[in-house]
């Protein structure tokens, strides 16, 4: 579903990622650790063309992100994206915040758009909260709203980039269960966390970040019990001992 190869990316002179390659297949869920500024973000970023490379190339479902040619906006339909800060319109009803997309990138109708909408709300338990604002809402909630956001584009794979790191301790749960359910129902996901007991649960690789590099890149179970890397080792020491 996602092939990243060799890619390398830099802000002038300072070097964000480098040579990185990997592959995600269709229903894989994979995780992507390391300690802060290693290039996670900007990893996940680059592959729905957020970010643009200087060199290598990505494939989503077999069209290249970097490609000239390549409509980003139709791509960027497939590709659900949650955020670590929710990007939800304040002045908007939460519906009207899961219509919006629908209605204007995928052209459905209001009435469908409506319904898949409330949908979705109910399915992350937050049917009840359709006609109030974003601001009326705890932070887990707005997460879990953009979840739904996102599966309201029919997405083929979901990238979520650090979406627990800015909830109160109290809130993580109900945004990782959201994630687990989609995890156990085949959604391809690829996710940047500092969340090591949802990579133990539901990722099947583990793919570990260092100064732009990836240093490992290993089914989970290996990971945990055998990382291979000092870094890596250092890393789930500090981690796992908290």
């Amino acid at each position: 579903m996602i092939q990243i190869e060799h890619i390398s990316k830099h802000y002038g002179t300072f070097q964000v990622l480098t040579d990185c390659s990997t592959t995600v297949n269709k229903g894989e869920v994979v995780v992507v650790c390391g300690p802060s500024g290693s290039g996670k973000s900007t990893l996940i970023k680059c592959v729905n063309g957020l970010e643009p490379i200087q060199s290598g190339r990505i494939l989503v479902d077999g069209t290249s992100v970097s490609d000239p040619k390549t409509n980003l906006s139709k791509l960027r339909s497939r590709v659900g994206m949650v955020f670590q800060h929710f990007e939800l319109f304040p002045h908007l009803s939460i519906i009207d915040n899961l219509v919006l997309a629908q209605t204007h990138v995928l052209g459905r109708g209001k009435e469908e758009s409506v319904a898949k909408g409330m949908a979705l709300l109910d399915r992350v338990g937050l049917k009840a909260q359709a006609p109030k604002s974003p601001g009326q809402l705890s932070g887990g909630q707005q997460q879990r709203v953009a979840i739904a956001r996102a599966l309201c584009m029919d997405p083929i794979v979901m990238l979520f980039d650090e979406p627990t790191s800015a909830l109160d301790p109290e809130m993580v749960g109900e945004v990782l269960d959201v994630m687990v359910e989609l995890a156990q129902e085949g959604m391809t996901m690829m996710c940047v966390t500092h969340e090591m007991g949802f990579a133990r649960k539901v990722a099947d690789r583990v793919i570990f970040m260092d100064a732009g590099k990836i240093v490992e890149d290993r089914p989970k179970q290996d990971f945990f019990d055998h990382p291979a890397s000092p870094r890596a080792q250092q890393f789930l020491a500090r981690i796992l001992n908290h």
